[in-house]
């Protein structure tokens, strides 16, 4: 078995890019076969030790209705669900009688949950049970159900004030099912907050030990046993532990946290586990990202040791309070969750499980493809048809880099409620609709639902956030064009000096090694370096006696610039702040004029920016930001959070002629975590025609 393994590894490490299927491997347009899909007439679920045979007609889709169950059945896959709570209890597929955990309780394998609170209440953990089940869709080709779960005055700080339908979907000839859900909030109800929502698979452990989330992210992972007690050490906060005693020895030694596998929503299509005997594959798709709250760059769960496989829809992960879902006392709301594509593979004896992760892939550009599906049978899911489109071009203009426009190269553009200029990262209640433009800045957002929006866009090298003055309002049917559409980020006079790259990221900044005793080897070697665990620490290993000074003539940015501003711990534990230095020459000063300090933090963390010139020890700073942000994306490995963008007027006279020196201080000290990831910082000089003298510079 361990050769086995080892040469499954080494096929993975050398495998990428998605492999090509012929048109026989595809059914439906929307749900493809698995690499090994059987004679479905025979019943063999997927079974790897039978032969392929697509030249038989797939068999009717059957719902089986107990007492207590309801079974889904198309011959490919079986899905159990309890009856009325909605909770999969069952999944079988690929010879494995039961994909799920069968050492859990029913209740804890497959199902539907939120975390809530009433406003200023204790937070409530509700894994969602169904009351009521119906039949939606029965026919030979579709089955859709409905677990329904009520809501009344009764039920008031029990559970929370919401009318959730969750649906199940199976289709004829598909390797796997469907599921969304429709939240309603009748306005006479009270007040909530949700933290969380998601949809939770536990696969069986003695299965399924190797995830995929990335072609460079996947793995094989800890038991569940191995962060036990005795097994395992607990270190700075309880999700992260070093392993001491795992049952496969060569994972003794590393860090385990699940916050390590987080991913940006614009990135988190596919992901999933494999087990290799026999070789079968769980995977979650998601195929849009309308549905999930904060935009492309809000960072989600995935899988992690369980094994568990996650769909988030809604998180307050690395961003904290500013994206908790708030509905108020005489709001009517409603939103649909999902739908999602839970897809199963096989691969016949003797083949590389490899297969099955480039299966996957290929599967999640179909899914993407066929997004908006027909099929779902709610009302609330709108149809490719009752949807509009938006496009345009979107071209930047900043005198100082250029005199004409220039066009903005792989920019996200999106759909959102209408707000200000960035509120899309922490708009979390409706839906949003986002897509990259071209080489020449030209864009098009297909399939938007119905609404009234805003048109948003964050460029990559130019700081700030654009938004449309002009309201949008999408009806069924509409193809809107916008034009030419033109970004001025912000900007007062020529550059001076910059540091890092504008792109709501602190990863190209000095990411140190991890202390060897708290490595994860996956991220050896990694882009993603940054999420390793205990950076935070290495900072006063590097920086013993003092803190960072950044000389802007001669130092590097990817070298010299530490990628986290964090607190200092002591030699008693206890943490202090501390402050960095950033020293530029000035030749001439213009002291009547005013110079530009921008600043662009890509997280924050119960920290406070104080920034000095020239004298560290003046009682007032020339700029606070105060007490800012709630992301713990230090803590959660992350190289981002919320954008943030502060823009400091920099008198000429709080200049000298010389050596000059910005004092950046972070005082905040109660914990390890606090501080902040910048993206970018840039000085300007006061505009040529405010003062003579700074011309030159």
């Amino acid at each position: 078995m361990k050769k086995r393994v080892e040469s499954v590894l080494d096929s993975l490490a050398k495998c990428g890019g998605c492999i090509r299927r012929s048109n026989n491997d595809v059914t439906l347009p929307t749900s493809q076969l698995p690499l090994d899909t059987n004679n479905s007439n025979q019943g063999s679920y997927g079974d790897p030790h039978a032969l392929r045979n697509h030249n038989m007609s797939h068999q009717p889709v059957r719902l089986h209705i107990q007492d207590r169950y309801v079974v889904m059945d198309n011959g490919i896959v079986q899905v159990t669900l309890s009856n009325p709570a909605g909770i999969v209890t069952g999944i079988r597929y690929g010879g494995i009688d039961n994909l799920l955990e069968i050492l859990n309780r029913e209740t804890n394998r497959g199902y539907w949950d939120l975390h809530w609170h009433p406003p200023g209440g204790k937070g409530i953990f509700d894994v969602i049970s169904g009351t009521q089940f119906s039949v939606v869709v029965q026919t030979e080709e579709q089955i859709e159900i409905s677990f329904i779960r009520m809501w009344d005055p009764s039920l008031e700080g029990k559970a929370i004030p919401l009318i959730i339908d969750k649906r199940f979907i199976l289709l004829r000839g598909s390797s796997g099912f469907y599921t969304y859900a429709i939240y309603e909030h009748m306005a006479e109800w009270p007040p909530f907050e949700i933290g969380e929502t998601r949809m939770t698979f536990k696969l069986r452990k003695d299965k399924f030990q190797y995830m995929a989330m990335a072609d460079n992210r996947r793995r094989i992972m800890p038991f569940p046993e191995d962060r036990m007690a005795g097994k395992c050490q607990t270190l700075a906060f309880p999700e992260a532990v070093l392993l001491l005693n795992p049952k496969d020895p060569n994972l003794k030694g590393e860090v385990d946290d699940k916050y390590q596998y987080s991913c940006d929503n614009k990135d988190n299509r596919v992901h999933g586990w494999i087990s290799f005997n026999p070789a079968v594959g769980f995977w979650k798709i998601t195929p849009s990202d309308e549905f999930r709250t904060g935009g492309p760059f809000k960072q989600n769960l995935t899988s992690h040791v369980g094994p568990t496989t996650l769909a988030m829809f809604h998180s307050t992960h690395y961003a904290g309070k500013f994206q908790l879902l708030t509905v108020a006392a005489g709001e009517h709301w409603k939103k649909v969750f999902g739908p999602v594509f839970i897809y199963f593979n096989s691969a016949p004896n003797g083949s590389d499980p490899q297969l099955l992760w480039e299966d996957a892939k290929t599967q999640m550009m179909n899914q993407v493809q066929s997004w908006p599906y027909s099929f779902p049978a709610s009302v609330d899911f709108q149809k490719p048809h009752e949807r509009g489109s938006v496009a345009g071009r979107l071209l930047v203009l900043d005198r100082y880099m250029s005199n004409d426009y220039m066009l903005a190269r792989g920019a996200y553009v999106g759909l959102a409620l209408p707000g200000e200029a960035g509120s899309w990262q922490s708009e979390c209640k409706d839906y949003q609709f986002w897509t990259t433009t071209d080489h020449n800045g030209y864009f098009v957002i297909r399939n938007v639902r119905t609404g009234n929006y805003n048109l948003y866009a964050t460029v990559p090298g130019f700081i700030g956030d654009y938004r449309c003055d002009a309201a949008i309002t999408i009806t069924s049917g509409c193809n809107i064009e916008m034009g030419d559409l033109v970004y001025e980020p912000p900007r007062d006079g020529p550059t001076l000096w910059e540091i890092g790259i504008p792109d709501r990221s602190c990863a190209e900044f000095y990411v140190p090694d991890p202390d060897p005793q708290y490595v994860n080897r996956l991220f050896i070697g990694h882009p993603d370096r940054f999420r390793q665990y205990g950076l935070w620490n290495r900072y006063a290993e590097m920086y013993p006696d003092s803190d960072l000074v950044y000389d802007v003539d001669c130092c590097d940015y990817r070298k010299d610039w530490f990628f986290a501003h964090v607190v200092r711990r002591q030699a008693d534990g206890s943490h202090t702040g501390t402050t960095w230095q950033i020293k530029f020459k000035l030749h001439r000063v213009d002291r009547n004029g005013t110079y530009k300090l921008r600043i662009a933090l890509a997280s924050a963390t119960l920290a406070e920016l104080q920034i000095r010139v020239n004298d560290p020890n003046s009682s007032k700073p020339l700029f606070t930001t105060g007490l800012i942000g709630r992301d713990n994306s230090i803590a959660r490995h992350g190289c981002h959070g919320l954008y943030l963008l502060y823009n400091v007027n920099v008198p000429g006279g709080r200049m000298v002629e010389g050596e000059n020196t910005l004092f950046l201080k972070q005082p905040r000290n109660n914990s390890p975590f606090i501080g902040f990831l910048y993206d970018y910082i840039r000085l300007e000089v006061p505009p040529p025609d405010v003062g003579a003298s700074s011309s030159s510079q």
